[in-house]
């Protein structure tokens, strides 16, 4: 009989967002028992904290939650010896969430990958404010299958990162037709010219892995912030940036002369259906 792989989960400056993701998840005891569990602040595990810092014991699957500081210090253990020591021995590592993979908030140390070359190429970055639980169970579901992940330049899976949030979004026939939102929380028209959407600017599963099987941002009628991209906290969240009513950043993939045509084009429709209220009385 095969031992469990042994999961250790770290965290820098973190707001345990992910983890709190992450514990919503609804088959999270079923998925755990597949790991011993060594260390997780919030979780029942093997270690206290007091035994993970000594750095005698080893693992298989290194969890990283937060941005890395490394004059943190953990029960007195300087963050970094913590990261060399158990970076080195796992055969995986994860950076849960933007600020490990990118900085995030506290973006001026960069990604968990930036810290050593020694064990960058172990990394899959994990972005996302906070991640889908159901992202982070695909990918734990996939290492103690003994699964490899396709990954982007970004070391992020393809499997959950090829597509945009624009994709599988219920307004894609507003922003098609170019009908704007009334505001914010409607079931009615397209988020990102005045209320700052990048769905067609961002990278993730949003829309095609609803959060709790039922719902994600745009649907509830709230932008997206982009919040899986490198780039991400941006200032003015509720805001598109435009030049003489002309977007800024413009669809990726898409360039700005085509964009503006096709966009001039649709304004020149009065689609009928799309003008109205979809719970009109």
């Amino acid at each position: 009989m095969h031992s469990k792989p042994k999961a250790l989960w770290l965290q820098g400056l973190t707001c345990n967002g992910n983890s709190h993701s992450f514990l919503n998840h609804p088959q999270l005891g079923i998925l755990m028992e597949r790991f011993e569990l060594l260390y997780h602040p919030h979780l029942p595990c093997t270690l206290s904290l007091e035994a993970v810092v000594t750095c005698m014991h080893e693992c298989d699957l290194l969890l990283f939650e937060g941005a890395f500081e490394p004059t943190m210090r953990r029960a007195g253990v300087a963050l970094e010896r913590l990261l060399e020591h158990y970076g080195a021995c796992a055969a995986q590592i994860v950076a849960v969430g933007s600020c490990a993979s990118f900085g995030g908030v506290f973006g001026s140390s960069g990604g968990l990958d930036a810290q050593s070359q020694a064990w960058s190429e172990k990394i899959i970055n994990l972005s996302g404010c906070p991640i889908h639980p159901e992202w982070l169970a695909l990918i734990l579901s996939g290492f103690a299958e003994g699964s490899a992940f396709a990954l982007d330049a970004q070391r992020r899976p393809k499997a959950l990162y090829a597509h945009l949030v624009h994709h599988g979004c219920t307004r894609n026939e507003y922003f098609e037709w170019k009908v704007d939102a009334k505001g914010f929380g409607v079931n009615e028209g397209c988020l990102y010219y005045d209320q700052g959407c990048r769905g067609v600017l961002s990278h993730g599963s949003c829309n095609r892995i609803l959060w709790g099987g039922v719902s994600s941002k745009t649907r509830s009628g709230q932008p997206c912030f982009g919040c899986t991209e490198s780039d991400f906290p941006r200032r003015d969240l509720f805001k598109t940036r435009k030049n003489m009513s002309i977007p800024h950043e413009v669809p990726l993939g898409v360039s700005k002369r085509a964009y503006l045509t096709l966009a001039g084009i649709a304004k020149t429709f009065t689609i009928e259906r799309l003008s109205k209220d979809l719970m009109d009385d």
